[in-house]
């Protein structure tokens, strides 16, 4: 089991091995020379006054500055924070309040940022009392004055870092990555998982590198066992998702993980002389995981690419959470999709999966579990269930993470007696899981039970709905919760796709939709890696304010608002440093 730090500190002199970050210009940064990286920023850090244990903020857009930053924190004993930095100016103050919620959690003594982002972060600065300076990534970039640190001696059970859990349901908790954890999911994943040739295979990644996948499968997994990676910057994604698979094709990549909606973008975005032209036959992995997979999707994604030569087998449903610290299982990477088709009547009744034909509910099989881990399927008692009873999926073994951040409340409802209760609902069969839904998510219409990830596959179907931008929730009724349905689209006919989604609801699910509200394209709130976010959408719903918050019209004002407010947060930082020195408190 390779643990990061030692892992990184053996790569002296690992040259033909690292990673890629693709752009205008490429830059390749050999291991050996990341290990360098590292230890200077590491030295940086030193210099400030950083002890071990110290927490460090991190809000870094591009790749080339986040990793050496992150890894830094790591090579010392301190704990890094990692942020999504401000990705739409018209929604500048709701990722200010993220920012300041977060960081009073994790209270961190120095925040990393770029000179150009640090520009609009001084207005949440003066709102957090813990943060003693802000330092840029040209700051860390330049030669440290002393000499380049040794890498600390880890213990298994400090922790590595905070990862802020992406909040599609709920307020952000900060989950605590042990090294211990951290090495252990990184074996299951590149070893156990995926069979890792580590001198042959190339991953590729847009995702987010602040986000568990990305940074963790990605980033700290590959280092762990030497991958070379290749990095798309996730605008670039965002802007154009053929860039993905185009990257894959000209570095012949092997290895990538995705969520479902960008399976589904891909598929949608791709022209035929692309796909003609694309090479994909080298693909291992297409690892799908990160939200519900919908069988359809899957489908369509290796339907299309089949002519640029990908095998059926590439595609890899998977499952995970970031209180695993990543996954928790993988189907065999050498085998198809399959799914499960069980009758819904007695799903939603009598809590079975009992398998069935035709007017069934089709569930993807997420694999099994890793050598050292068990999965279990346990009822509201804690009792656990036998195969095809539906309950909460919970988990346990090396990779759990240690709990949350100053939260023994939350710690003590999602750790317990050993196990991980994901919160999420599945069964097994024969050791195998499938996932069904979300507890938190569930609506509840006329005392039955339904998930509303369905009823969204549903809509994104139909014709002039933006693809995987719909969220379906319930609003008070007089007699029974009512169904809501909010989509993103560009329809002229605004009257005629409110119909069809009502009828589409009703013929599939016999359900009465009582409003649909259609919103602009990026209206929806989404979390920092790009889920919705469903309850958050309610919320606005409710307010009467969805689709009218963040809009991008309003994008001059708030940046000008928050330079103005960050000129005020500096001089609060500066005067609460000033006081500080003086012996205040």
């Amino acid at each position: 089991m390779n643990f990061v730090v030692p892992a990184l500190n053996a790569c002296e002199g690992l040259r033909d091995r690292g990673f890629t970050f693709a752009g205008k210009e490429d830059l390749f940064v050999s291991f050996h020379d990341l290990r360098v990286l590292t230890q200077k920023r590491a030295a940086h850090y030193l210099a400030q006054g950083l002890k071990r244990g110290d927490r460090v903020a991190i809000v870094l857009p591009e790749g080339e500055h986040f990793i050496p930053a992150f890894l830094g924190a790591l090579w010392i004993g301190l704990i890094p924070v990692p942020l999504y930095p401000p990705l739409s100016l018209g929604k500048l103050d709701a990722f200010m309040d993220a920012l300041v919620t977060i960081l009073n959690v994790a209270r961190p003594r120095v925040l990393i940022t770029t000179e150009r982002v640090g520009k609009v972060l001084w207005s949440a600065v003066g709102r957090i009392p813990s943060i003693e300076r802000v330092v840029t990534s040209e700051e860390l970039a330049a030669e440290p004055a002393g000499a380049l640190p040794p890498a600390a001696d880890l213990r298994p059970d400090e922790v590595a870092f905070l990862q802020f859990t992406s909040g599609s349901t709920a307020l952000p908790k900060g989950v605590m990555v042990t090294h211990g954890s951290l090495a252990a999911n990184c074996k299951a994943i590149v070893v156990d998982g995926l069979a890792a040739d580590t001198t042959r295979d190339v991953a590729v990644s847009w995702l987010p590198l602040y986000h568990d996948m990305g940074l963790i499968g990605l980033v700290l997994a590959p280092v762990c066992y030497g991958i070379s990676t290749v990095y798309i910057p996730t605008l670039s994604f965002i802007k154009n998702a053929t860039t993905w698979l185009e990257t894959i094709h000209r570095y012949r990549g092997t290895l990538s993980f995705a969520p479902n909606f960008a399976y589904a973008l891909v598929t949608k975005r791709a022209k035929p002389e692309q796909i003609a032209r694309w090479d994909l036959s080298q693909m291992r992995v297409f690892g799908c995981g990160a939200e519900p997979i919908n069988p359809g999707t899957m489908r369509a994604f290796v339907e299309k690419f089949a002519p640029s030569g990908l095998k059926p087998s590439a595609l890899l449903p998977c499952y995970g959470m970031a209180e695993a610290t990543l996954a928790i299982a993988f189907i065999g990477f050498d085998e198809q999709l399959r799914t499960d088709r069980i009758d819904a009547e007695r799903y939603h009744v009598d809590k079975k999966a009992a398998p069935s034909g035709s007017g069934s509910l089709e569930i993807v099989n997420c694999g099994r579990t890793f050598p050292g881990h068990e999965l279990s399927i346990q009822d509201e008692d804690g009792r656990l269930l036998p195969d095809r009873h539906v309950g909460e999926i919970c988990w346990r073994g090396p990779s759990v993470a240690a709990g949350y951040w100053e939260n023994p409340e939350a710690t003590r409802e999602t750790f317990r007696g050993g196990w991980l209760y994901t919160g999420d609902l599945g069964y097994l069969v024969d050791g195998e899981l499938y996932i069904s839904g979300r507890i938190k998510d569930i609506l509840i219409v006329n005392g039955r039970n339904y998930y509303p990830q369905r009823l969204e596959w549903l809509v994104d179907e139909i014709p002039g709905v933006r693809k995987g931008s719909a969220v379906v929730f319930t609003r008070p009724g007089a007699a029974s919760e009512e169904i809501v349905v909010a989509a993103e689209t560009r329809s002229d006919d605004p009257a005629g796709l409110r119909a069809q989604i009502v009828s589409r609801i009703s013929e599939e699910f016999q359900l009465a939709v009582s409003d649909v509200a259609l919103v602009p394209p990026g209206a929806l709130p989404k979390t920092s890696s790009g889920k919705l976010q469903r309850r958050k959408t309610r919320d606005q719903y409710l307010r009467g304010t969805l689709g009218k918050e963040g809009r991008a019209g309003n994008a001059r004002l708030a940046v000008a608002k928050h330079f103005a407010l960050s000129l005020v947060g500096r001089a609060q930082h500066q005067a609460r440093v000033f006081f500080k020195r003086l012996g205040g408190t």
